[in-house]
């Protein structure tokens, strides 16, 4: 049976950068204030005129060129976001436009902050049964234009960024390389922890202006729990993936944690007692992309030279849901 390897990556950010003195015009705050309880000191934010698929798409068209392939080379699409660009259809749909295919198969998958390490799963598991050769994996956000810039919502507000990154995968026989094992968990009995109330079902009907007026439409959190189960979830997901593989800690290359906190990215280096040169954290440039999150470093970690073959590579993520997860991947 071949393995899963990343042919190539590639990931893109809009061009307007918000740093946290931006913040001061709509909310009480300060750059010290998001400093020293995220460690972002800025992040991009999209055009008004740009949608999620739009970032997908040049992220796609950076991981293509650099494989030297065309998007009709693609046998299957993977779109992980929570900010699709309409309810429904979902925005793979979209994004295989923007590229000029059809005809191949696309999924969208909605597991927020793990939704690339989810669709990665996916890709592995199709890739190894041979039923698709050539998958184009992307995590894309668009956060800005759903967050409440008021003090009221100042603790999400400040933490998240617009961008895209994107992986083409396909199978190798190189039994030395390839993805050696994903791990990917769920808990629904902290959903209300981390999420959106308004859009679905449950509100009937689903958008009314009492909603608006009640701030429904806008996400929530609470930071505290968030915190200590995302810090205590990665570092066991990433134990997981080691044990699964025979590896230890001190085995690993790199690990590329969700950019969530930085605080959280401390901890999860600090409960697997990781030196500085094994972990990668970028989140003071683009803050909380979401599905985003994992294939932006990624991108900068391969074209900074960071991994070569045969190196270890660790994922892990931890996101709304709650959902978690780890990848354990031979470079």
């Amino acid at each position: 049976m071949p393995r899963t390897e990343f042919i190539t990556t590639g990931f893109y950010v809009p061009a307007r950068v918000v740093r946290n003195e931006e913040f001061t015009q709509w909310m009480d705050t300060s750059d010290e204030w998001i400093r020293t309880r995220t460690g972002i000191r800025e992040r991009h934010w999209a055009a008004d005129d740009q949608v999620t698929s739009d970032l997908a798409v040049e992220a796609a068209k950076v991981a293509l060129d650099r494989a030297g392939m065309r998007a009709a080379d693609l046998d299957c699409l993977i779109f992980a976001t929570l900010s699709p660009d309409y309810m429904f259809p979902g925005a793979g749909v979209y994004l295989q436009r923007k590229l000029g295919i059809s005809d191949i198969p696309c999924l969208d998958i909605r597991n927020q902050c793990s939704g690339f390490l989810y669709g990665l799963s996916v890709a592995d598991a199709w890739i190894k049964s041979g039923q698709y050769k050539r998958v184009l994996l992307v995590g894309a956000e668009l956060q800005s234009s759903g967050l409440d810039l008021t003090t009221r919502g100042r603790d999400l507000a400040v933490l998240f960024g617009d961008g895209a990154g994107a992986a083409i995968l396909g199978p190798t026989d190189d039994a030395g390389r390839g993805v050696l094992s994903t791990h990917i968990f769920a808990d629904g009995a902290n959903a209300e922890l981390l999420w959106c109330n308004l859009g679905g079902t449950a509100n009937r009907p689903r958008l009314a202006p009492e909603h608006l007026e009640q701030g429904l439409h806008w996400p929530r959190m609470v930071g505290r729990e968030v915190f200590k189960h995302a810090s205590t979830r990665m570092p066991e997901s990433v134990r997981l993936a080691l044990s699964a593989n025979g590896l230890t800690r001190d085995e690993i290359t790199l690990l590329i944690a969700h950019q969530a906190n930085q605080r959280i990215s401390e901890m999860v280096q600090k409960q697997l007692d990781l030196r500085d040169d094994q972990v990668y954290n970028n989140i003071e440039r683009y803050g909380n992309t979401t599905a985003a999150s994992i294939p932006i470093a990624l991108d900068e970690c391969v074209q900074a030279g960071r991994l070569k073959r045969g190196d270890l590579l660790l994922l892990t993520a931890f996101g709304s849901g709650f959902t978690w997860g780890s990848a354990a991947i031979r470079w």
